[in-house]
């Protein structure tokens, strides 16, 4: 299933798609008030939304009409991010911060009060003169989570979204961690829907790629991750509980701007595309 949160009318809605249309749930007779509602409901509300049959007797939208926002606006928890999760990143950025040696996954959280959608703005603060993008693999934990194990537990997945982890990078290397450079309002986007794993299959072979006014900055494929998605959930649930609907941004490929010789970060008017294979593809413009 793909399921998306959209806005009618400055109303919001939980919908799903069905071919080319979307289907409201409180027209279905779920009424959830959010994403986050849906997904802290567990797998019987999911399963209803997954075997309605009634579309013919519902008001249907067409997927272009309505506005779409992050499926998730306000994260119960930070996000959490994986670092330099890409072994060409870790190259490309060498001469800045040291990783070739690393025995352990880098984490880290950012502070998104508000996740931006799929096509809303990239602020342009006046202050921030290193502008970055990173294109990412989100993923949605579907219940609260502790002490997972891979073929002792149920999949704690609820499902994936494309995520731009934007970076500050003049702000992240001032203050010598990464949290302030990524936690600006607006520098998190999320989209265009959640796709439930059931529709996506193997996870850790699907292409990631970030276009700059049309020109491909980051390709790369999610096989050739460090630490691949479940082995970042277990060892995260293994120090922490993971409530559901948390999200986690699983690290960018090799392309920002950053690591390139001589930077070419995003200014004003620039437009940024974030597409994952099966997933879909979030298109921001700065400003």
């Amino acid at each position: 299933m793909r399921l998306y949160t959209i806005k009618l009318r400055e109303t919001e809605y939980v919908a799903v798609q069905r071919e080319d249309r979307l289907y409201r749930l409180c027209d279905m007779g779920l009424g959830f008030k959010d994403m986050n509602e849906l997904i802290c409901a567990g797998e019987k509300a999911l399963k209803k939304v997954r075997e309605f049959d009634g579309y013919e007797n519902i008001l249907s939208i067409a997927l272009q009409k309505p506005h779409i926002c992050s499926p998730i606006e306000n994260p119960l928890q930070d996000i959490l991010c994986i670092g330099v999760n890409y072994d060409d990143h870790i190259k490309e950025t060498a001469d800045l911060e040291s990783f070739q040696n690393n025995k352990a996954t880098v984490y880290f959280s950012k502070r998104a009060n508000f996740i931006s959608g799929a096509a809303d703005n990239i602020p342009d603060y006046d202050y921030v003169k290193k502008l970055d993008y990173e294109v990412e693999l989100a993923v949605i934990i579907n219940r609260d989570l502790r002490n997972y194990r891979r073929g002792r537990d149920a999949d704690p997945v609820f499902g994936y979204s494309v995520f731009n982890d934007v970076s500050a990078r003049d702000l992240q290397f001032r203050h010598g961690q990464w949290f302030m450079g990524k936690s600006l309002d607006g520098y998190s986007i999320m989209g265009p829907c959640i796709v439930t794993p059931d529709e996506v299959g193997d996870v850790q072979s699907l292409d990631v790629e970030c276009r700059v006014n049309g020109e491909v900055r980051q390709h790369s494929n999610t096989s050739v991750m460090i630490t691949p998605v479940y082995d970042a959930i277990e060892e995260l649930s293994s120090l922490m509980t993971l409530r559901a609907g948390t999200v986690i941004a699983t690290g960018t490929p090799g392309g920002v701007a950053m690591g390139m010789k001589e930077p070419v970060y995003l200014k004003k008017g620039d437009v940024v595309e974030c597409e994952i294979e099966k997933l879909g593809k979030i298109v921001n413009t700065v400003g």
